[in-house]
């Protein structure tokens, strides 16, 4: 396949299973723990936001209040903005006046500085942005993640910053959540494989190296499923199921070597999980391994007296969350966490060996990164910060997204003599193509994007020509204009063919919280509006979730998913729509018929029976608008002769699954070829089918290939209802495009 990826090179982080005693960078970090005091070390397990330290400008540092956080109370981590991105300068100045003042106290500890860099190094100003992590896993191109997340190291690198609180490893499986678009989508494989493979692009090169950052795995555990959909909310869920489809992607992710690890803001059956000595301890500590640091998020804390309600005072629960292995807290914005542990400790509520086992992971991480060596903003770092070829690699990856759901009579890709009317709130925003994390916490305020940013009217008039493109639309999604039905209606007359842009605005967090996935009826009213003008209507979303548009998706001629983005989303869009691009992202979740049924692709056998009353029985109960895996392309697709090496799956031998794929079509283009397979009975309900592995391919017009997976028993595993992670001897269907064959797996232990 063609590619436009940046080189790869570097050695592997090494994982956690390696015994620390022969780690020279935890022994330093232990040595040093026996020289401080309670008050330093308790510092180091303190983290507060920017503006505790900085004045009311933005980039600009309070020495009197620096000197008060780091050389009175010897803090150990600084994170976050004050309001909006900042240039790599301002950030190189700003961590070396930290750094600074860190040389002043008596230790000379460095500080290490966090950021959320989710697609792309998101608070500095020109950092190059990349689809959110939904439309990356719709490329279902692990080369091309690596290859995105080894340039959003390097403009961190670049900028001072040396701590990346990414990727987000939760499992969109509740699409109301407003952090949806941080996710891989409903699929526990696509979830641990690509974010093991994000991990390790982050680390590999060596956390010395001015090219790598620590990655934070989150949020830890179940962070995803809340039951409304609210951000931060209750979550009530079985064992089986959390390890079932939650814990997976953490495991891999340890295993990939991942420094730091951030709790779930939420509950899980009541029990705040940063409480949760279970789930921090017992599980994460001593079932998966885990070495690094655990850090809360943001004032998470003190919240189970304030929220939660688990801790009678704010000291209890400072002593619940530490105790149950918190190693630092995000607090952010005062010292109060500081005061309230080192009272504890005093009082004998928290041991001193606990604190030492923290504060030691804390400085064998900034060993690990050299700080104590380097903690100032390396010079050869700068060089890797915006260039030219992260651009490519910003469309290429936005075009890989590119998800095409419907083309009704072939009316894509237009034509370039087409006359175009440009309609929606997406068609002049530029927030509204990249989402949450681009250059502000929101995402909405277009002062700080590149100059250079390009709309979807803008992208269309370049390929066009601006005589060929007009609009309806304003600047600013929620312009009144934008929804003017009389307006558009009127405009259609010139028109050949209406772009209809609608979507999402950008949010994040709870800011995004909504009742339902109904798209808002102003866009609804406008679609229709524009399918009656008679003129053929292609609607292209621009949305972090699948908001529901059954009632519409019959009047357009065309669909495309564009997701957001990211910083060259306008581009793609067009490259696609014109035909410059063949389409071949695919969903990476099932996109609902109605908010009544959110049947997930891997769902149970009874889940797929609509009606169980003899001769109504019907197998239709997965009926999404658009299911899981979908994707159009401009070319065709035959899949033929699926061999199995083997009719039985042995103990722990592999099974090779070959299949011949075809382009059929007279364009060349890209194909996701995924496996899926069903075990015909288990213990444990089996799902109709469970994707295990998939493959990118490039074709010619004409061309064919064989592709070959290899499947061993540990692929078609499942959690038993002893909480075991088993694979059973019995029967499997394997299905490949549209052909399936059988095998069985024998347990050579039996």
């Amino acid at each position: 396949m063609k590619r436009l990826l940046l080189p790869i090179t570097g050695i592997l982080f090494a994982l956690p299973s390696i015994a620390q005693s022969v780690n020279p960078d935890h022994q330093k970090a232990v040595n040093l723990v026996r020289q401080m005091t309670l008050d330093e070390k308790i510092g180091q397990m303190t983290q507060v936001t920017l503006g505790v330290v900085s004045k009311p400008q933005d980039g600009e540092l309070d020495p009197a209040a620096l000197s008060r956080v780091v050389t009175g109370h010897y803090i150990g981590s600084i994170l976050n903005v004050t309001n909006h991105a900042l240039t790599v300068d301002q950030w190189r100045t700003v961590i070396r006046q930290i750094q600074d003042e860190a040389k002043k106290t008596r230790l000379r500890i460095p500080v290490i500085y966090g950021l959320d860099g989710i697609h792309g190094q998101t608070y500095t100003l020109d950092a190059t942005l990349f689809p959110q992590n939904i439309g990356m896993a719709a490329t279902r191109d692990k080369e091309l993640a690596v290859a995105v997340t080894k340039v959003a190291a390097r403009e961190l690198r670049a900028s001072g910053v040396r701590w990346n609180f990414a990727p987000v490893l939760d499992c969109g499986r509740q699409p109301l959540w407003s952090r949806f678009p941080e996710t891989y989508g409903e699929d526990v494989y696509i979830g641990k494989t690509m974010g093991a493979a994000v991990i390790k692009a982050y680390e590999e090169d060596g956390l010395r190296n001015p090219t790598a950052v620590a990655s934070c795995m989150k949020h830890y555990l179940g962070y995803s499923a809340s039951r409304t959909g609210k951000d931060r909310t209750p979550i009530y869920m079985p064992d089986i199921e959390l390890r079932e489809y939650y814990l997976p992607q953490f495991q891999a992710a340890v295993k990939a070597g991942a420094s730091t690890i951030m709790i779930n803001s939420g509950e899980i059956n009541g029990t705040p999980v940063h409480a949760s000595k279970y789930l921090l301890t017992d599980v994460l500590r001593k079932e998966l391994g885990f070495q690094g640091i655990a850090v809360s998020d943001w004032e998470d804390i003190i919240r189970l007296h304030t929220r939660h309600n688990v801790a009678a005072t704010p000291r209890a629960a400072v002593v619940m969350a530490v105790n149950a292995g918190v190693d630092m807290s995000m607090v952010p914005n005062d010292l109060s966490f500081y005061d309230l542990l080192k009272e504890a400790v005093q009082k004998g509520e928290v041991p001193l060996s606990r604190i030492d086992e923290a504060v030691a992971r804390i400085l064998e991480l900034k060993y690990k990164l050299g700080l104590f060596d380097q903690p100032y903003p390396e010079d050869a770092a700068v060089q890797n910060f915006g260039r030219p070829e992260y651009q490519t690699l910003a469309l290429q990856a936005a075009r890989e997204a590119m998800t095409l759901l419907q083309n009704q009579d072939g009316i894509l890709p237009l034509a370039r003599n087409t006359h175009v009317l440009v309609a929606g709130p997406g068609a002049q925003s530029i927030s509204a193509l990249n989402g949450c994390w681009s250059y502000t916490w929101q995402g909405k305020d277009e002062r700080w994007y590149p100059k250079d940013s390009k709309t979807i009217l803008q992208a269309l008039q370049d390929k066009l020509g601006a005589s060929n493109v007009r609009t309806t639309s304003v600047p600013g999604w929620d312009s009144r204009d934008n929804y003017d039905t009389m307006a558009l209606k009127a405009a259609a007359a010139g028109a050949d063919v209406i772009l209809l842009c609608l979507g999402e605005n950008a949010y994040a967090e709870s800011p995004g919280n909504i009742g339902d996935l109904a798209m808002p009826e102003d866009q609804m009213a406008l679609a229709r509006a524009a399918a009656a003008t008679g003129k053929p209507v292609i609607l292209v979303l621009t949305e972090g979730r699948p908001r529901l548009i059954t009632s519409i998706a019959p009047l357009m001629k065309g669909i495309l998913m564009a997701y957001w983005s990211g910083r060259r989303t306008a581009e793609a869009i067009s490259d696609v729509l014109l035909g410059d691009y063949n389409p071949d992202g695919i969903l990476p979740f099932s996109y609902p018929r109605s908010m009544g049924e959110m049947v997930l692709y891997d769902r149970k056998p009874t889940e797929e029976v609509r009606e169980i009353f003899n001769e109504n029985l019907t197998m239709d109960g997965y009926k999404p608008l658009f299911p899981f895996g979908f994707g159009l392309s401009y070319t065709n697709w035959e899949y033929s002769d699926l061999q199995l090496s083997s009719a039985r799956l042995k103990g722990g031998a592999a099974l090779t699954v070959s299949v011949t794929v075809k382009n059929t079509g007279s364009r060349d283009g890209s194909h996701t070829v995924e496996l899926y397979t069903h075990q015909h009975y288990a213990s444990i309900t089996p799902s109709m089918r469970r994707l295990r592995a998939f493959t990118k391919i490039f074709l010619k017009a004409g061309e064919s290939q064989t592709v070959k997976f290899v499947l061993r028993k540990e692929d078609l595993a499942f959690v038993n209802a002893r909480l075991k992670t088993v694979t059973e001897p019995g029967d499997f269907d394997v299905m490949v495009g549209d052909k399936k064959a059988v095998f069985s797996y024998v347990n050579t232990n039996q």
